[in-house]
């Protein structure tokens, strides 16, 4: 049987192997409002994790972003379903997307993982993941909506001379970017919004925070539910680097 990491990671595979075949493909899409939408490879994809998810922990509740909540939830687990982050990318032709799968009880994340699909690199919970701010490369992501604005904006940074000085912006527009700051890649991730047991975040974050990065919200306290965004850094220092430039 399985352990709860083994099968996020075997769910999330899955969903990846959809999301590689689909790709350049002419996708129709369902428009989600707002000028959200999915695609054919977002629904297929969610179905093979949910397929996977489903024949090993049938007792297990399933939320889907794409098709909501599911299972009979008696086990009080809920796995997380994000099979396609960053569909605009992915829509436009851009290999910049994740396949997040995380698996939340009692309140906390307890096993996760993240598939890169064109990469085909896993990150998972179970590591091997090793936090560094050396690169200075720092993902903001800029997609409305803004909860904490005006008071704090994460585009400000864009223009800020003193983050210029140190940092490097990049504008991943996915998720994979936490799986990034996990290993090494990013050295700090910024978002406004609510991402508490996010289908799109709980499993970057459960990443981050495995790996031992500095995970807090835009004001510096702890994620919780609710509209406070997400700073997940490398390191304390770098942390409170960018804790100060969002105030200032």
């Amino acid at each position: 049987m399985l352990s709860d990491h083994e099968l996020a990671v075997t769910a999330a595979e899955a969903g990846a192997a959809v999301v590689r075949s689909r790709f350049g493909d002419d996708l129709a899409r369902v428009d989600k409002g707002d000028g959200d939408f999915a695609t054919a490879a977002d629904l297929e994809a969610e179905a093979a994790i949910l397929a996977v998810l489903r024949a090993a922990r049938p007792g297990d509740a399933v939320l889907g972003e794409e098709s909501g909540h599911s299972g009979p939830g008696a086990t009080g687990r809920t796995w997380l379903v994000d099979p396609l982050c960053g569909t605009l990318n992915f829509a436009s032709g851009t290999m910049a997307v994740a396949v997040n799968v995380a698996l939340r009880a009692a309140g906390r994340t307890i096993a996760a993982a993240v598939a890169d699909p064109f990469s085909r690199q896993l990150y998972s919970t179970r590591g091997p993941l090793r936090p560094c701010a050396h690169t200075a490369l720092v993902d903001l992501n800029l997609d409305p909506p803004y909860p904490n604005a005006p008071a704090i904006r994460v585009a400000r940074l864009l223009t800020n001379p003193a983050f210029e000085a140190r940092f490097r912006p990049r504008v991943l527009s996915t998720t994979l970017a936490l799986a990034w700051v996990a290993t090494g890649r990013r050295a700090a991730y910024l978002t406004d919004g609510d991402v508490a047991a996010s289908v799109h975040f709980a499993a970057g974050i459960a990443l981050c925070e495995a790996a031992g990065c500095v995970v807090t919200d835009l004001h510096g306290h702890p994620v919780t539910p609710g509209p406070g965004g997400l700073i997940a850094a490398a390191d304390a220092e770098t942390h409170a680097a960018l804790l100060a430039l969002t105030h200032e």
